[in-house]
């Protein structure tokens, strides 16, 4: 029997077509088994009359149900549905419940819990504490959509909107060949630059092209969590080395060669990720020494070179080296807002022409025309008025900050004025756990987030690292009040204890 029209559901104010919908219904009575195998659908002219629809709405459908073979047309017979179908084997199946999502997977995949990251439900009025991002609201984003608009408005824009270079855009990679060498002290061409979505993507880069089961990669006792990960999907072993107030300890390094070939070296040598020291100068020459002498690879994320509020930047590792040694990876997600997905990695043209050939199969190539902007914008010196402007910004909070937890915590944590970046790393009285504060702190709305991923190796420590670039000076007077009851109640839960 034909289904009743009450089950033909059509709304005349929705922007799918009337036929679409005639069409899509048919579709599921036919999968539901409402409408078997041959059964004869009515006739045009009855069927509009039926539904209330024009003859035509009826002819498009039938027309598109036969153009996706779910009927057939047998000359002076008619309509019917398709003999041949097989069934849809499904359970409670409906059409009612056509549209409800399921959580259950028909087919087996591999799941990868060291990939699992717990992001914090966003909800109203709460505080979340984060590793040091920049303030989304200090984005000069009126600047950049105007630089955008009159890209997009060029004559011969529609060039740029096709498939371009894997490694990005040409004049993008050459204004920042230029930039790069004129502020950070390189000496490369654009031959020697590939674009990335940022620093994560010319780290998997790196790791993918250095790296098999087995092999080892030198990081500190505590390092950047994220590539922690990465290289481990590699299958290569981590070997860890101590950090202290100059960074990583090369004479460890050193040891370690010695006994063991090595693939590569993974630092953050402006501000080590997550404590914020610098590596110094003796360090850096020591390292670039090592690299030559037991041919491996620095993989030197300079994540946030720009922030330095004691003095200026110290030049990188890669402006020192001679033997083509280091990878430099670099961004300005963490400069201008995270949202621009602009990187680089910067290494010899044969390595970057191999990452090149990698990248194309997780990403064909980045955004033309975000890349041009951005080109635009390092050249007209947008970027460089930008960093100084936000510069004073993130000194005056950040002074603020630590004067805050210096008055109000001086017996629970301990730390150094941070010369550079976004955070402050932020270590605990022992007798204190990280585990109690955040979950009293959630009572005082205040999100402490995964601060288990700060000990990766299992070192107790017993720090985080806390980021305040993203607070104004009324948000930092809120935290340290939401912290400051936190820590009453921590204090009087230990008393009682």
């Amino acid at each position: 029997m034909f289904p009743n029209k009450t089950t033909f559901q059509l709304n005349r104010k929705s922007k799918q077509a009337l036929y679409l919908q005639l069409s899509n219904t048919f579709i599921e009575l036919i999968k539901s088994r409402k409408l078997l195998p041959e059964t004869k659908l009515p006739s045009s002219r009855a069927l509009s009359e039926n539904l209330n629809v024009h003859r035509k709405t009826v002819v498009a459908c039938y027309e598109e149900l036969l153009l996706q073979g779910w009927v057939e047309s047998i000359p002076k017979k008619g309509t019917f549905v398709n003999a041949n179908l097989p069934e849809l084997n499904v359970q409670n199946f409906t059409i009612e419940n056509r549209h409800k999502k399921t959580n259950n997977t028909g087919f087996n995949f591999y799941h990868n819990e060291e990939l699992v990251r717990k992001s914090p439900e966003k909800k109203e009025g709460f505080m979340y504490i984060n590793d040091g991002i920049s303030d989304a609201r200090l984005t000069p984003a009126e600047d950049i959509a105007r630089i955008y608009r009159r890209i997009c408005g060029r004559k011969h824009i529609y060039k740029e909107m096709s498939y371009g270079s894997l490694f990005g855009n040409e004049k993008l990679r050459k204004t920042l060949a230029n930039y790069l060498n004129k502020t950070r002290g390189l000496s490369v061409s654009y031959e020697n630059i590939l674009i990335t979505r940022g620093s994560q993507m010319g780290i998997y880069l790196s790791s993918k092209l250095l790296l098999k089961k087995d092999d080892l990669v030198v990081i500190g006792e505590t390092n950047y969590a994220s590539a922690d990960t990465t290289f481990l999907q590699s299958e290569a072993n981590l070997v860890r080395v101590a950090v202290d107030e100059n960074g990583l300890n090369t004479k460890e390094i050193e040891e370690i060669c010695k006994k063991k070939a090595i693939k590569a070296v993974y630092v953050t040598s402006h501000h080590h990720h997550p404590t914020t020291v610098t590596l110094s100068a003796e360090r850096r020459i020591h390292l670039l020494n090592l690299a030559k002498k037991y041919s491996f690879a620095i993989i030197e994320d300079d994540y946030d070179y720009d922030f330095n509020y004691n003095h200026s930047p110290i030049l990188p590792l890669a402006s020192h080296d001679a033997n083509g040694n280091v990878i430099y990876i670099g961004s300005v997600c963490k400069t201008v807002a995270p949202v621009f997905r602009i990187g680089y990695l910067i290494s010899s043209k044969e390595f970057v022409n191999e990452a090149a050939n990698q990248r194309r199969f997780i990403d064909r190539q980045g955004d033309a025309l975000l890349e041009l902007t951005f080109e635009e914008f390092i050249k007209n010196g947008d970027l460089d008025r930008h960093i100084k402007k936000v510069m004073k910004i993130y000194k005056t909070r950040r002074d603020l900050f630590c004067k805050l937890l210096e008055e109000k915590f001086k017996d629970v944590f301990f730390f150094e004025i941070p010369k550079g970046g976004m955070a402050v790393w932020l270590t605990l009285h022992k007798k204190y756990s990280w585990k109690t504060i955040s979950q009293i702190a959630y009572k005082h709305q205040l999100e402490i987030g995964e601060w288990q991923r700060y000990d990766i190796a299992n070192s107790k420590h017993n720090a985080i690292r806390i980021g305040f670039a993203t607070y104004n000076e009324e948000e930092i007077y809120e935290l340290i009040k939401r912290l400051s009851k936190t820590m009453n109640e921590v204090k009087l839960l230990k008393k009682s204890l």
